[in-house]
């Protein structure tokens, strides 16, 4: 008697959970609704005006959010519908922002893959005719990775020499004025245009200097555009070292400088070290600032201080603006290996912060 009073127990306590929580729609609903808003979206792509994959993915998007949150209001309620309608717009938002890009990455993986080849990667454009097959970008990867790897050499430590300072001392300095310079000039840095930069440094050291236009005024470019973003990102990683560390570092004596290069830097190497390699990635597919300071070249130049000297952002601009067959070929080639180049870099770095940071545990 006391076990079937205990079911029955049991059994009004399922049932008042039940009627507390309320109607839920099925397991399968979501699938349903996602099944029928892709059926009704392929119909008015082919019955209406909307087209594209483009088009066509956003009305279904839209459709599936109008079937779900109608369904959940006549099943659930309006609490629970407006509660599905946010997570389901939220998760919306993101797939239709993921969508351009995994769009992109698409069309430049098929498109280089069919290009890229060990001549293509080995051989330069000399003699070469953009109606002409064959060529490659040997000449430009050799530039891209000198230009770069030198703006690195000046903007990264720099930049992270800045932020330490506006951290580490400007907060105890007597006068604020010299950091409130420094942190206004970087802020008008950020949103300086590229072209810009690159005219400064055409009239600034090619005009009035009289230098030669070549790789090394190209990368004086990248630097200038790639300190602010060094600079903010390694502010804010020594800005989230806690305090208690500096403190204790004090404590036992140790010097300011000796604190920050043997604890404050290792703690937040990881965030410096993926904050230079955005600063790198924004600078390597710049166009507009080696236009002007190196120009195009379609031979191999390794020496990067005399003489134009190719880049692979100016390969793909000068292949795509031939607009041939052959050229607008090498053109998705060039950006697939700038893409790849840049995830590799990148993927190093992560690699570099991982085994140099402090280790805990």
């Amino acid at each position: 008697m006391s076990e079937l009073t205990r079911d029955e127990r049991a059994e009004s306590e399922e049932l008042l959970h039940r009627a507390l929580a309320g109607a839920r729609l099925p397991r399968w609903g979501i699938a349903a609704a996602a099944v029928g808003a892709i059926a009704l979206a392929i119909i008015l792509n082919l019955t209406t005006s909307v087209a594209g994959v483009a088009g066509t993915v956003v009305v279904a998007v839209l459709l599936f959010l109008a079937i779900q949150t109608t369904w959940s209001f006549r099943v659930e309620g309006r609490r629970h519908a407006v509660d599905r309608l946010a997570t389901t717009a939220v998760y919306a938002t993101f797939i239709v922002a993921l969508a351009p890009l995994v769009a992109v990455l698409a069309t430049v993986i098929v498109k280089g893959m069919s290009v890229i080849s060990s001549t293509f990667l080995t051989t330069s454009m000399r003699n070469i005719s953009p109606r002409s097959e064959g060529g490659g970008l040997y000449h430009a990867l050799i530039g891209t990775l000198q230009q770069v790897g030198i703006a690195a050499m000046f903007g990264v430590p720099l930049g992270i020499l800045t932020a330490i300072y506006l951290v580490e001392y400007a907060p105890f300095a007597k006068s604020r004025r010299l950091s409130r310079a420094i942190s206004f000039f970087v802020d008008v840095m950020t949103g300086v245009p590229s072209v810009v930069v690159g005219l400064f440094i055409f009239t600034a050291f090619v005009l009035t200097l009289g230098m030669e236009r070549s790789g090394f005024t190209a990368s004086l470019a990248l630097t200038i555009l790639m300190l602010p973003v060094v600079v903010r990102s390694t502010e804010e990683m020594l800005r989230i070292v806690p305090r208690e560390l500096r403190e204790a570092s004090y404590a036992l004596g140790i010097p300011k400088w000796r604190t920050i290069l043997k604890i404050v830097l290792p703690t937040a190497l990881g965030g410096i070290v993926t904050g230079a390699m955005l600063a790198i990635a924004r600078v390597a597919g710049e166009t507009a600032p080696l236009l002007l300071t190196t120009f195009l070249s379609q031979s191999i130049n390794t020496n990067p201080f005399k003489g134009p000297q190719a880049a692979l952002p100016t390969f793909i601009w000068d292949q795509f603006t031939s607009a041939t067959d052959a050229s607008v070929n090498r053109a998705w080639g060039g950006a697939l290996v700038l893409i790849v180049l840049v995830m590799v870099l990148y993927g190093a770095a992560k690699i570099i912060a991982r085994y140099t940071g402090v280790k805990r545990g």
